[in-house]
């Protein structure tokens, strides 16, 4: 790529050299190692809790604290480690419709090759979805983009000045230990001495209703990190959900049972899908709002292309070299080759088998056409609340019941095993549609960094590349070990004898709604009210962005994201939006707010990784000891004392951390001899 840039006169002599100090082989190595380990801490937390966590900002940090040793390193290098480690929290998403096809009973487990070509045809595709939309989405948009802002300012304090160093090892220090109190806890609770997850549920009348809190600092991270105004949209779906629609429809229709059974049967059977809803009708208005700008930024990139080719490449200013439209348009076709293969290899041989040139044809314009529509919203979503927060579940929403319709149509005379092959059929190709959105919807939030450090726009598309290849490598492993080890609620085989299945709750929310469509019994009347629920949401959210001059919002999806979550999830972000929004406030009052904002958010980077990697290391254990608890220590008995016992020290670590993290920006500030 750099000779044949280089060889049409788009780059200078002096830009080549830089280029060796952006695009390099050590970056690309130390991206790589990154991208590998938490791509597997993603793939266990979000099906563990159905969030992962946008690795951007710890992976600069560590890439920092590695090039320090390198008197080349540059900004910019930094910039292209992180872009490339990204992929790890965005490509780990298709686990939110891969364990479907596991659920349904289509697979056993993961086969190399068909997940590997998902996740590489798909997030190839993402990269190049999003290059026509850069200009509209990041470069004339007003979107906030807080996770690449957020990164970019790492990277200009801690390789500009020594100030900078200082916090740089100040924030390495950050992660390293919040990651470490994070593991420990997860540790002890894996012991059983303290509890993993609290609840309560609770019948009025015939009427059931309930809560969940799971003591998981990886959560309470990851609220810190959406922020209040997030937090508490998913406070407001958490309400509707579980202090309306579940004892509504609990008392509608009286049930014999415990109140945790009748409670959690009617969430996860009728009331996720009124979730559904929510979380499809604010996609699709975000949708409607994106179709100038993208029709913008495709008529932007035209014509840069061809300026290249009437010899103007040397005046485009480095921040506006994308790859070329030419290049985009190519890649994007050779993905098709192996997309046609992997459908084609899917369905030989199946109970829809003489369908498999129309549907092949049907799936390959899908993913293309509505991968490219839903990579924009998803893009969009990244801009606005950040790449950890979108809800991209709800663009596999779309995504599969899109794809279950047309699959329908097209094979709806099969017969014996045919809705079970056409189930799978729409998870297979929602699974490309879903790698593709959630690389588009990172992609754009690493090119705003890339924006903000005057890096070049079309060195980091290529990283990123770079970085799909290494998260498609180690995404079917992971997902194998994590299978046997312990199995997906809901799916025939549950793991090992007395392990916990992995609620995968996405995965399970999306397959029901494949299987819905297809069989015809879907519950579009829930759908509808969620839809509702979510038009009455963007009504509230848009009413206060104009009353308030966009100072406070109620994002609508997710509003979405509280409804369809377990509580125990939804409790825990909760509860760290508002220990996040506590701390920042606190930081205000300190001599350097922004040093002590940076700080708190790699405290809750590190207590996510931490957690996260812990996890994927016991599901080791697990798969290889062939025990469901291995370290477990005491009895089921002891809940009652764990409870107790784990929230105490729940308090007192979440105190300690954060009071330590104070005054080590308090320290910072007066080191750098910073004033208010």
């Amino acid at each position: 790529m750099l000779q044949s840039e280089a060889a049409t006169g788009a780059l200078s002599k002096d830009d080549a050299v830089a280029a060796r100090l952006e695009l390099t082989v050590r970056g690309i190595v130390i991206g790589a190692l990154i991208t590998l380990v938490f791509t597997a801490a993603n793939v266990y937390l979000g099906l563990k809790v159905g969030l992962t966590f946008a690795s951007s900002i710890p992976a600069a940090v560590i890439s920092m604290a590695v090039l320090r040793a390198f008197r080349t390193g540059t900004i910019y290098e930094n910039n292209i480690v992180q872009t490339l480690a990204s992929s790890a929290g965005t490509l780990s998403a298709v686990i939110f419709v891969l364990p479907g096809l596991v659920m349904v009973g289509w697979w056993s487990g993961f086969p190399f090759w068909p997940a590997f070509g998902v996740c590489l045809a798909g997030g190839v595709l993402g990269v190049m979805f999003t290059i026509p939309l850069r200009r509209a989405l990041v470069t004339t948009s007003d979107l906030p983009y807080p996770e690449g802002v957020a990164a970019a300012e790492i990277l200009r304090v801690g390789t500009g000045t020594r100030e900078g160093a200082a916090e740089g090892q100040a924030g390495l220090l950050a992660v390293i230990w919040g990651g470490v109190v994070s593991a420990a806890y997860a540790a002890v609770v894996a012991t059983k001495a303290f509890a993993a997850e609290w609840d309560y549920y609770f019948k009025a009348g015939a009427a059931a209703s309930g809560i969940g809190f799971a003591p998981s600092l990886a959560l309470i991270g990851a609220g810190h990190l959406i922020g209040l105004a997030v937090g508490l949209a998913i406070f407001g779906g958490f309400v509707l959900a579980w202090g309306v629609f579940v004892p509504i429809l609990t008392a509608a229709h009286p049930t014999a049972g415990d109140a945790a059974t009748v409670a959690t049967s009617v969430w996860q059977h009728q009331v996720r899908f009124i979730g559904a809803g929510t979380i499809g009708i604010s996609a699709i208005w975000t949708l409607a709002r994106l179709a100038v700008p993208i029709w913008k930024g495709i008529q932007a990139n035209i014509a840069a292309s061809r300026r290249r080719a009437a010899g103007e490449a040397h005046l485009l200013a480095r921040t506006e070299r994308d790859i070329p439209i030419w290049y985009v348009a190519a890649i994007s076709l050779a993905c098709v080759i192996p997309m046609i293969a992997l459908f084609v290899a899917f369905l030989r041989g199946g109970a829809i088998g003489s369908y498999i040139v129309p549907l092949t044809i049907a799936g390959v314009l899908y993913v293309l056409v509505v991968g490219f529509t839903l990579a924009s919203v998803a893009g969009y979503m990244a801009g606005l609340i950040g790449s950890s927060n979108s809800p991209i579940s709800g663009i596999s929403i779309l995504s599969v019941i899109g794809i279950s319709l047309i699959t329908l149509i097209f094979a709806h005379g099969a017969s014996g095993g045919g809705k079970d092959a056409m189930v799978a059929f729409a998870l297979f190709v929602t699974g490309v549609v879903l790698a593709s959105a959630t690389i588009a919807n990172d992609n754009l939030q690493d090119l705003k960094t890339g924006q903000l450090v005057d890096a070049t726009p079309w060195r980091q598309q290529v990283a990123l590349v770079i970085g799909v290849f290494f998260g498609a490598l180690v995404i079917p492993p992971v997902l194998n070990v994590l299978n046997v080890a312990n199995g997906f609620a809901g799916a025939p085989h549950h793991g090992m004898p007395g392990a916990i299945p992995l609620p995968a709750p996405q995965a399970t929310l999306i397959s029901a709604l494949a299987r819905g469509v297809i069989s015809g019994n879907i519950a579009w009347n829930l759908i509808f009210i969620g839809a509702a629920v979510g038009i009455a949401m963007i009504a509230i959210d848009e009413m206060l962005r104009a009353r308030t001059a966009n100072r406070w919002k109620f994002p609508p999806l997710a509003v979405g994201l509280g409804i369809y979550l377990p509580t125990s999830t939804t409790a825990g972000a909760v509860v760290g939006a508002v220990i996040g929004a506590v701390y920042n406030k606190a930081a205000d009052r300190t001599r350097n707010p922004d040093a002590a904002k940076r700080l708190g958010v790699l405290l809750a980077s590190g207590l996510i990784v931490g957690e996260s990697l812990f996890n994927v290391a016991l599901s080791a254990v697990v798969y290889f000891s062939k025990k469901g608890a291995p370290l477990a220590l005491l009895p089921d008995s002891f809940l009652v004392p764990s409870e107790v016992i784990g929230g105490v020290a729940l308090v007192l670590v979440l105190v300690g951390v954060y009071r330590w993290i104070g005054g080590a920006a308090n320290a910072l500030s007066r080191a750098s001899g910073a004033t208010k």
